[in-house]
């Protein structure tokens, strides 16, 4: 099934409009073009409507949030609601200042996403309206293990339920759940937190994989969440002694690039809760 979803990214060539931040925005373009879309990045309010309205997807991170971008973030969500486009919220860094977090859950007032992604401190501060994030990196109190993954799996049910969007939370273990079913998936490999964009990354890939496969929004999100852990280890092995966590960077774009339906099916690692 992840396989085919996949396929249909190579095959409708998702077009994503990406407001994101100036640290990752390459890589963001990259892992689009690798996965088989196509991106364009736009952020100003003169124009952000007209190229939400053009493409099929809208992917919005609040990275490097600055008070220019918060309107064109809006104004390009409630335009994609308005034509049906699936929207990615990334809440990079929720909880690491009051602008963060106020901004993010204004966001989450005046749009409807389709797929929240973002790790387990992110999420509980949207859940909670407040949080301790260490600057974009999961507080370690926050980390989602075998023992806390059933009680994580129903906290990202609820808040699914709450919002009406797919809930992503990655880690170590991931989880992607709507209201009714959560996928954990054990897919990944430790190195891909040394490098800054990963997650950037996978949200990107996550529009437009549930653009690329409408109405499938849970199994896209979760197709995209493998599809990026199973590279992350593809990529690790491909290192050598001299190479480091930029070189990882790049092998991790590449087998994005060269990732086929069957592959991902055959090596996606998941239980179903």
């Amino acid at each position: 099934m992840f396989g085919e979803m996949l396929e249909n990214v190579r095959d409708r060539k998702p077009l994503i409009h990406n407001i994101t931040n100036y640290v990752t925005v390459n890589d963001c373009a990259n892992i689009l073009l690798a996965c088989g879309g196509s991106p364009i990045m736009a952020d100003d309010i003169n124009e952000v409507e007209e190229i939400t309205a053009i493409c099929g997807g809208l992917n919005i991170n609040i990275g490097t949030l600055n008070q220019r971008t918060i309107p064109s973030m809006i104004a390009a969500g409630k335009k994609a609601n308005e034509l049906g486009h699936p929207v990615v919220l990334d809440p990079v860094g929720a909880g690491a200042s009051n602008l963060r977090t106020s901004t993010a859950l204004e966001l989450l007032e005046k749009v409807q996403f389709t797929v929240i992604r973002g790790n387990i401190s992110e999420i509980k501060t949207l859940a909670t309206g407040n949080g301790t994030t260490k600057g974009v990196d999961a507080d370690v109190t926050d980390s989602i293990t075998e023992e806390t993954l059933e009680q994580g799996a129903v906290f990202a049910k609820n808040f699914a339920a709450k919002t009406g969007s797919v809930i992503a939370i990655t880690g170590a273990i991931d989880i992607v759940a709507d209201r009714d079913k959560a996928y954990c998936i054990y897919n990944g490999n430790p190195m891909m937190s040394s490098i800054t964009g990963t997650g950037c990354q996978l949200s990107a890939l996550v529009a437009a994989y549930v653009t690329a496969n409408p109405g499938m929004a849970l199994d896209g999100a979760a197709a995209a969440v493998c599809a990026m852990g199973l590279c992350g280890e593809t990529a690790y092995k491909r290192l050598a002694d001299l190479d480091g966590n930029s070189s990882y960077r790049n092998y991790i774009i590449d087998a994005i690039y060269n990732l086929d339906g069957k592959t991902l099916d055959r090596n996606a690692k998941y239980k179903i809760i």
